[in-house]
């Protein structure tokens, strides 16, 4: 996909997935390697019908024990949904935009059926996201979306963004105590993204927006609807690191709060918006997330 500048490549095969984001021929977000079926090697791919974790794949819902497969290797919990791990199917691709689907009877691990869509739309400087997903079953279930976009740090890379709130996790990445937003960087003010520690944890009260200023003079906006949460994953000293809008945080169907129940026919969408612009283009005025 192309609109002026930007350019797009999908992997509808490889769980859905944005294989590569250019602007100007510059990466946005990393470039998936070519013929690459591993959906952690892509640009970005999609969350569905939960985001995150669930502790061990194990969960209670309307009186239901639910236990789903562990779908990540040796790691102890269940990650990101089914959505990443299955094929799409491209209803509908034009040179700026595409639609794909992901339909899901309910015969796996994950005992109810739904229906998720993802509608790609690029403009002369920004892409547009859109995640929708409907459950089609006879009953309610338990629902959750987001985007996982890798982008990429140089040396000079900063972050900012706005929360209430932040989760520290345990050694398995469970969030296990709520501390304030800056306890791991004040990214209100703007943080270096590179670093020697792992971060891999939960923002909640996010105001949907959020600021990368490249050491070029690149800037990145990311704005969001229907993610309240933000999760942050930066690997130590890693040039890639993800920021990923998200509906609830990891494990949420078994805290007290919960996750967001689905009727059968309802719908819910999650968008994001990356917005680019070069270094001779940013403009000081813009700096300051509202």
């Amino acid at each position: 996909m192309k609109a002026g500048a930007v350019e797009a490549a999908l992997a509808p095969a490889v769980g859905g997935s944005l294989a590569a984001l250019r602007f100007a021929g510059t990466e946005i977000l990393r470039t998936a390697p070519a013929s690459s079926a591993d959906p952690l090697q892509m640009a970005s791919f999609p969350l569905v019908p939960y985001a995150n974790r669930i502790a061990h794949g194990r969960f209670r819902f309307a009186g239901r024990d639910v236990r789903l497969p562990l779908n990540f290797g040796d790691h102890p919990h269940s990650i990101h949904g089914i959505g990443w791990t299955s094929a799409w199917h491209v209803e509908a691709v034009a040179q700026d935009s595409a639609h794909l689907t992901h339909r899901y009877d309910g015969d796996g691990g994950w005992p109810w059926a739904y229906e998720a869509q993802q509608h790609f739309t690029l403009f002369d400087d920004t892409i547009e996201m859109r995640l929708t997903l409907r459950n089609i079953g006879d009953e309610a279930m338990p629902a959750g979306l987001g985007f996982h976009p890798y982008f990429q740090a140089d040396e000079d890379s900063s972050l900012q963004f706005q929360a209430d709130r932040l989760w520290l996790a345990a050694a398995d990445l469970l969030p296990v105590r709520e501390v304030a937003a800056d306890a791991l960087g004040d990214w209100s003010a703007g943080a270096p993204v590179r670093g020697d520690g792992l971060i891999d944890n939960v923002y909640g009260g996010w105001n949907g927006s959020a600021i990368i200023r490249r050491g070029d003079g690149t800037r990145i906006e990311l704005s969001a609807s229907g993610a309240s949460w933000f999760h942050v994953y930066r690997p130590p000293l890693s040039r890639d690191f993800c920021l990923e809008p998200v509906s609830h945080m990891p494990d949420a169907v078994n805290r007290p709060e919960g996750m967001e129940s689905m009727e059968p026919g309802a719908e819910k969408t999650l968008s994001l918006r990356i917005a680019f612009t070069p270094a001779d283009e940013a403009l000081p005025q813009r700096d300051k997330i509202a």
